[in-house]
Order: structure tokens, then sequence, then C-alpha cells
């Protein structure tokens, strides 16, 4: 049975963090980003790499990957005994002792060259990930949407971070359109009988408006009956109500929902 953690995506935004995996066999994650990001998907059985800018021609994109063997926790001291004391000495590590670096095939692409913390997903989604938002594992609710969007080839981008005000948010699909940004939110059916969940996400949804967010807000059931017949068809509407998926150029570009898989770009009398 797929595990949600089999595969943990990591970042790698120095050419010493990748020496180090590469020739020492381990990679470490403070105990506090793991407490925080990982604790219902730990431990992790592999981990793979998201590189960042500081790779140049291999930044965003996931190409090495490597079995955990043993986890140990250790302090910074412990991991790097030939540097200086400092204040950050005795802060703790997670040590993921691993195997030799493989190397995919095909990279795992980031198509806006986004930030990621930590992406827990399944073997089988890592195996068959095109690009990074292929590998997030949140609830079926979420791929069947995910998939929908990739039918209509809408650009979007899964568990999206923002941050408002030094909270951070992350949005079930933010799509930036030419004249906006659209959240879509996928809510299981009990969400929202919970009255202080309730009182959450309207503090949410005000930060997010504040900063320039338009919502949507699907419920499971509405997701699982009517995702062709009313769900596609409303992100749609909106998407093009506020000028077209912006992929950086002069116009943006609108959906055609009569032509499933594609799409139609704006010329300069459509305005």
């Amino acid at each position: 049975m797929a595990r949600r953690g089999e595969v943990l995506v990591a970042i790698l935004n120095n050419e010493l963090d990748f020496k180090i995996a590469r020739d020492q066999h381990w990679y470490r994650i403070p105990v506090t980003a793991a407490d925080k990001w990982l604790k219902k998907c730990w431990p992790p059985g592999w981990i793979a790499f998201y590189q960042t800018n500081a790779f140049k021609n291999d930044a965003h994109a996931i190409k090495y990957f490597a079995r955990v063997i043993e986890i140990k926790k250790r302090t910074r001291n412990e991991l790097f005994p030939d540097r200086p004391a400092d204040k950050n000495s005795k802060r703790n590590y997670y040590q993921l002792l691993i195997g030799h670096l493989k190397k995919r095939e095909h990279p795992i692409f980031s198509r806006r060259w986004r930030r990621i913390v930590f992406i827990p997903t399944t073997a089988e989604k890592f195996s068959h990930a095109v690009e990074i938002n292929d590998l997030f594992d949140g609830s079926p609710i979420e791929d069947r949407l995910w998939a929908e969007m990739k039918i209509m080839k809408i650009q979007c981008e899964r568990q999206e971070l923002v941050t408002i005000n030094n909270r951070n948010y992350f949005l079930d699909f933010a799509v930036y359109c030419q004249k906006g940004k659209l959240n879509i939110e996928t809510d299981g059916d009990k969400w929202h009988h919970n009255p202080e969940q309730a009182r959450l996400d309207n503090f949410r949804d005000n930060d997010l408006a504040s900063d320039g967010w338009q919502r949507l807000r699907f419920s499971g059931h509405r997701v699982r009956e009517a995702l062709r017949e009313y769900c596609v068809p409303k992100i749609i509407e909106n998407i093009n109500n506020l000028g077209g998926v912006d992929e950086g150029n002069q116009f943006g570009r609108r959906v055609d929902l009569k032509l499933p898989g594609s799409s139609f770009q704006r010329d300069l009398f459509d305005c």
C-alpha cells in the first residue's frame, strides 16, 4: 500500500550540501522543521533533492534521489566538528544516512520556478511525476481536480506557499492570471462543521483577500459528483474573467471549455 512520506522531497540550495550528499552520503534536516512539517509522514524511506537557483542549469528541478539507510539525531557541532562554535552549535538535526545518489532519467521540473519547503509523497507518484505538482499527495479530491486541470492544460501550482504578515498559508491550487490571482480550495465534507475551523478559515480568507487572492471553494461532494459539470466550468469562468492564465506574455491565455485539452490565446481585439 502506498504510504505518504515514503519519498521525501527536500531542498538543496548550495553546492556544499550537494557534495556532502554525493560524497559523504548524508543530509540534514533541523529537528524543529521535521516536527513542524513532517510529523505525520516520518520517517522517509527515500529522499529526493529539489535544487534551487544556486545550481544554474540544474535549478528548479529534481534530478537526484537516494535510499535512506538510517536516521540519527545529531547536533550541528557533531555534524561539523571542524567549524568554530557559535550560537547554532547545539542546534539539533536529523542526520539522514543515505545510499549513493541515483539520477532520474527525466528530471521533475518546476514550471514557475517555485519555492518549496518539503514534499512528502509516495513512491508511485515520484516514479511517474513529470512536474513538481504531480508529487503532492494531499487528498483524493485534490488529485481528481489536479487531473482535470491537466486535461484542460490549466497551469496552476498545488500547495503553493503564500506568506502574508509573517503568516504562512498553503493554497490547494493557485492560478496566476493576467489580472489577478485565483485561490482554489477543496474541502472535506465535514470540514466546516467545526466552528473553530470556520473561524480560522475566515481569518485566512481575509488575509488572502488583502493580498489580492480571489477564492473559489469546492466541497468534496461537489468534486466527486459534479467535477466537469460545475467545478471545472466555474474555475474556467473565473480564470477568463481575470484575463486568462499569466504565462509571462503580454496577454493572458484564456481557456476554452468547448475544446477539452486545449485553450485559446487572447488577441489584440479580445479585451
